[in-house]
């Protein structure tokens, strides 16, 4: 995709602005707005530039439209709970070929949303490989699982953040990491791990982001990276079938 940092400025652009007409609607309908800024997110659609730009790497790859499922028909089964219902999945002739899940967070609330983020991305991923193991999947080769987290870059996810060691000493790389290295270790480490084939870590700040700029920490965990691992286990299908 030749304008990929184009369009990946246009999916962080729509992602500040859609958060700020969802807290302008839910206070003006209310009179108030959710704690912890959580009327951004009620009405959800933030992040459906990163879905659009991954269904036109399917698509640009040879995968037919008709196999990516990003509106509905989302769920499939887990091995530790029934189904989860996943952003964006591919279907082909039966096979599953990728699942790809979004994710954004700013603040003020960094600690315990990053916490959350941490154990739903390791969650999903303990359960859906549990699934393909078990043979939730079959016929299906293994399927490509993606994830993408936007966080907002600002002085209160970059300060460094004492950790409470009553009993045991943390890893050396958390000690005194700010919420964003907290979060670049967790991302590559989901990589390196293998429990994610891409991953994507995109720091916005709100002023910037709505001009369309944003950074990764790390060429590793930057979208060009993970758009062209997308690419190739799409190109791969599409030359076997």
């Amino acid at each position: 995709m030749h304008d990929l940092d184009k369009r990946v400025g246009e999916a962080i652009k729509l992602f500040w602005m859609t958060r700020d007409r969802q807290s302008e609607r839910q206070g003006s309908a209310t009179g108030r707005k959710d704690a912890g800024l959580r009327a951004a997110v009620t009405g959800g659609k933030h992040l459906d530039g990163f879905t659009d730009i991954c269904r036109d790497l399917f698509l640009k790859n040879g995968v037919p439209e008709a196999h990516v499922y990003w509106k509905q028909k989302r769920s499939l089964p887990g091995y530790f709970r029934a189904t989860k219902n996943w952003d964006l999945i591919v279907v082909a002739d039966g096979h599953l070929l990728a699942v790809v899940e979004f994710k954004g967070m700013v603040g003020p609330s960094f600690g315990n949303n990053l916490n959350n983020r941490a154990e739903e991305a390791l969650g999903n991923a303990t359960d859906l490989w549990a699934a393909y193991r078990e043979g939730a999947f079959k016929p299906s080769a293994r399927p490509w699982l993606g994830y993408i987290f936007i966080l907002e870059d600002c002085e209160a996810s970059r300060r460094p953040v004492k950790v409470d060691e009553p009993h045991f000493l943390v890893f050396p790389e958390f000690q005194n990491a700010s919420y964003t290295a907290r979060a670049e270790n967790l991302l590559t480490k989901l990589l390196r791990e293998r429990l994610y084939d891409g991953v994507c870590l995109l720091l916005t700040g709100k002023q910037d982001g709505l001009r369309g700029k944003f950074h990764s920490p790390t060429a590793e965990l930057s979208f060009k990276h993970f758009a062209a691992g997308l690419a190739a286990h799409a190109m791969a299908f599409s030359k076997t079938h």
